[in-house]
């Protein structure tokens, strides 16, 4: 048995930054993690492999439709799929391993197996039982599916067999059209699947601001996806190697079925509390099984913290890794700062799509004045060179004080470009300060000057 500072239980996004700032601190830390490798599912079965993915995708679309336009000749390649999930799984094994050499480099134990509280103050991992004066409780999240649905990672599957099938399916039906499930379709819309995208309301990316929706949608269905809105999945019926789909469409009150090869269920996604122990331990969960905590990250059981997916707010890896800095600082007695207005979101699709702050909607419903600067990227030099002048740059500014509210982009690089528009919000700048800075000509960048200075006088290309 062994004491620590501080034990981390989960090495994904939150549970490893986590782990890695407690140890700068100065902090003994050991962090648990029953997978092989570190990372959780973000490194592993999420974030990392699909964007591998949509890269190689994407490079084949632009060979296919744009090498010809800039004088690149010759054969289209082939798709070679198993190379391409090799490729998948070495950049998937350099991060991990990256990981490995961080915990050394900083000396943090790396506790193997998986882990439960058996009482505050104590963490179990196998048959050790070690002693922490704080845990943090970073267990990450797990696909969620349907009433009646079941998932075989083969013919129906979640995005972790989405990332490992056998072979490119001729069809493909996606249940959900959020972040996952557009990022996938895309995907194997462009390595030739025929795409069915099934979602139970009336508009893509729930909670996105209501106009990238519409583009979007309008951009995706270009490329080949085909979406079928306001059905309610009723069933998936599945055999060795296909499955039908019944759906309701509720409007009209019908019932439908399509057949595809493979089912991905994209329904979002719930903690992954199960086996730790929390509930005999007194510990606080509320009504959707996140951890309850307080300002602190701290739970109400005196010495257990809680970060990541597990609590309240996005699911996202930065906003885990944000809080798993934070919860470090206070346990070493330090400040932890975490601004939830200013998390951005981000679709690795093409065009990207992401946000910060907040809608149009949101806005509304607060009844407050806001102007809207907007530029179109086909306004914008560098987009136009390189095929990719579709979508825009929307700032959301208060009408009084000029402060930027929020931003929404769709277009190249927009994963990117939403962080100066962050940065800026962190700081509480206003739309003048923004269109007053100089900005690099040509880059994508100056498309998010352009709106800011619509906020103004007006842009100067559109």
């Amino acid at each position: 048995m062994a004491n620590y500072d501080v034990i981390i239980i989960g090495a994904g996004p939150g549970g490893y930054v986590a782990a890695i700032r407690c140890a700068q601190l100065g902090l003994k830390t050991a962090c648990v993690e029953g997978r092989d490798t570190l990372g959780g599912a973000c490194l592993n079965v999420g974030c990392i492999p699909s964007k591998a993915l949509l890269h190689a995708s994407h490079m084949l679309h632009e060979a296919e439709h744009n090498f010809a336009k800039m004088g690149l000749k010759g054969k289209s390649p082939s798709v070679d799929w198993k190379a391409m999930l090799a490729y998948k799984d070495d950049v998937v094994g350099q991060n991990t391993k990256g990981i490995e050499f961080l915990f050394k480099k900083n000396k943090v134990d790396w506790l193997k197996g998986w882990g439960s509280i058996p009482e505050a103050g104590k963490v179990k991992v196998g048959d050790e039982v070690h002693e922490a004066k704080n845990i943090i409780v970073a267990p990450g999240s797990e696909p969620s599916s349907l009433p009646g649905i079941e998932v075989d990672e083969k013919v129906v599957v979640t995005s972790t067999g989405a990332l490992e099938l056998g072979k490119v399916p001729k069809s493909m039906v996606v249940i959900g059209a959020g972040v996952i499930g557009l990022e996938l379709g895309s995907v194997y819309a462009r390595l030739g699947t025929a795409v069915t995208v099934v979602e139970f309301l009336e508009a893509i990316t729930p909670g996105m601001d209501a106009e990238v929706q519409k583009t979007f949608q309008r951009t995706l269905k270009k490329q080949g996806l085909t979406f079928v809105m306001g059905a309610a999945v009723q069933s998936v019926a599945a055999t060795k190697t296909k499955a039908k789909v019944t759906y309701k469409l509720l409007k009209k009150d019908t019932e439908h079925q399509i057949d595809a090869d493979v089912v991905l269920v994209a329904t979002g996604r719930r903690p992954y509390t199960d086996g730790l122990g929390l509930e005999a331990l007194g510990v606080e969960i509320s009504e959707r099984g996140q951890i309850k905590t307080n300002d602190k990250w701290q739970t109400n059981v005196p010495g257990i913290y809680a970060i990541g997916d597990a609590i309240d707010g996005p699911m996202l890896a930065h906003k885990a890794e944000d809080e798993g800095m934070a919860a470090a600082s206070v346990i070493a007695g330090k400040h932890g700062h975490v601004n939830y207005g200013v998390i951005p979101g981000v679709i690795y699709t093409h065009p990207e799509v992401s946000n910060v702050g907040e809608t149009e909607q949101s806005l509304k419903e607060q009844g407050r004045a806001y102007k809207v600067g907007k530029f179109p990227f086909m306004g914008n030099g560098r987009a136009k060179a390189v095929f990719a002048g579709d979508g825009f740059v929307k700032l959301l500014v208060d009408t009084e004080t000029d402060r930027i509210l929020g931003a929404h982009i769709i277009g190249p690089a927009a994963g990117d470009l939403i962080h100066e528009v962050c940065v800026a919000m962190e700081f509480g700048a206003s739309a003048e300060d923004l269109a007053m800075t100089c900005h690099a000509h040509p880059t994508y960048s100056e498309a998010v000057r352009e709106a800011a200075l619509a906020c103004g006088d007006g842009a100067i290309h559109a």
